[in-house]
């Protein structure tokens, strides 16, 4: 049984319970580092202050292994709370943990002479703490499957380190294969949690009858499969392998998609915004087959996984966990998310659709996406952050 005592006077519960702090770290610095990005690649103003960090590389690393982390470590925290029955990191702990994350977030910017030793240490040290802080409660449960979990923590934690090693010079090429494979873990991680609860929500939640159809040999070859495409893709360089491999992949979760479908989520923007989510991880693997083989610019495939899989997975889980966990009623969120979602789903087409609609103006789509996703995060954040450091409408702990 959680070991929490019960009180009605709180104030502030931001150190309750982990997706609190990095729920709002995580959407914050969203807003902040896509409004930096923005800035670097329209006006050239170049913050990111590491020689060693050109600007696209502190881009790609901070959506990943900053903002995609910090979203992780918030859901799992929760979640694993819930499966486990057994308190997850909280108090000044969870605090601390907060604190290191946004330490290695914020060095590049310091100016220091140490800057790049600094972030190592943090940015690694967090996330070997947070590895430490899933495992302790799986463990102490004896739920030995989830340790899957950990597994997929312990390869982003060397695919950063790698990515580290790259940018030091230590190893050729490291950077990239450091965020490639860092993309890849955390689709990993999407399609693993994605398929524990994205079922579930979608037969509460809709309002008609719904079965959904889940096939135990499609679960065993998507995982198979998904390692042997980050194997090639990331490591080799037999791309028609890895393509072969993504198409099949693209097959696999087409077919859970089809299996998963029902009319009444189109009616509910908590199971639209996961479903469509979803659909971009499969999109993404089927625009990698067509990369590999040299029939569009891969940029594309990659924003279909980072902005669509990631990013639209990331606000969902975010929006809908926080209600959930703040005693709120999923089944009636807050109206505006809908245009929350809009907004970052308009930024997906913008980043994706049309440059393979009107290649010409990629610059200005590009623009234009960053500008919804701003606006979707910025909204995002002034709606939740109240929820976030606040305590829980029953006045319990969490």
């Amino acid at each position: 049984m959680l070991n929490i005592e019960e009180q009605k006077d709180y104030r502030i519960s931001l150190h309750h319970l982990g997706f609190r702090p990095f729920f709002l770290l995580g959407s914050l610095f969203a807003l902040v580092s896509i409004t930096i990005w923005f800035l670097q690649y329209h006006f050239n103003i170049l913050l990111p202050k590491i020689d060693n960090l050109p600007a696209a590389f502190w881009h790609g690393h901070e959506m990943i292994y900053g903002y995609g982390m910090a979203i992780i470590a918030g859901f799992l925290l929760a979640a694993v709370r819930n499966w486990t029955n057994v308190q997850t990191l909280h108090g000044w702990p969870l605090m601390l943990l907060a604190l290191v994350w946004l330490l290695a977030r914020l060095i590049p910017f310091s100016g220091s002479a140490h800057a790049l030793s600094l972030m190592v240490l943090f940015d690694i040290g967090f996330n070997f703490l947070l590895c430490l802080a899933i495992m302790q409660p799986i463990m102490k449960a004896h739920q030995w499957s989830q340790l899957s979990i950990v597994l997929i923590l312990t390869l982003l934690s060397l695919a950063n380190l790698l990515f580290y090693f790259g940018m030091s010079g230590q190893v050729q090429t490291g950077m990239e294969m450091g965020l490639y494979a860092g993309l890849y873990l955390v689709i990993s991680m999407m399609l693993l949690m994605g398929r524990r609860v994205i079922p579930f929500f979608i037969e509460k939640g809709v309002d008609e009858q719904a079965e959904l159809t889940n096939y135990r040999w499609l679960d065993v070859a998507s995982i198979v499969l998904m390692l042997v495409f980050i194997t090639l893709q990331v490591f080799s360089p037999e791309m028609g392998l890895a393509a072969i491999v993504a198409f099949m992949l693209f097959l696999l979760h087409s077919l859970r998609l089809v299996g998963w479908h029902t009319p009444g989520i189109w009616q509910k923007p908590l199971l639209w915004i996961l479903y469509l989510a979803y659909v971009c991880i499969t999109l993404g693997f089927g625009l990698t087959a067509l990369a590999n083989f040299g029939y569009l610019n891969p940029m594309l495939a990659t924003h279909a996984f980072g902005l669509g899989g990631v990013g639209l997975m990331t606000i969902g889980m975010m929006a809908r966990v926080a209600l959930g966990h703040t005693g709120r009623n999923v089944f009636e969120p807050p109206a505006i998310l809908r245009w929350i979602f809009l907004l970052a789903t308009l930024g997906l087409i913008a980043r994706i659709g049309l440059p393979l609609l009107l290649p010409g103006s990629y610059s200005l789509w590009i623009g234009i996406s960053q500008v919804f996703w701003i606006l979707a995060f910025g909204i995002f954040s002034w709606v939740y952050a109240p929820m976030l450091v606040k305590p829980r409408v029953d006045g319990r702990y969490g």
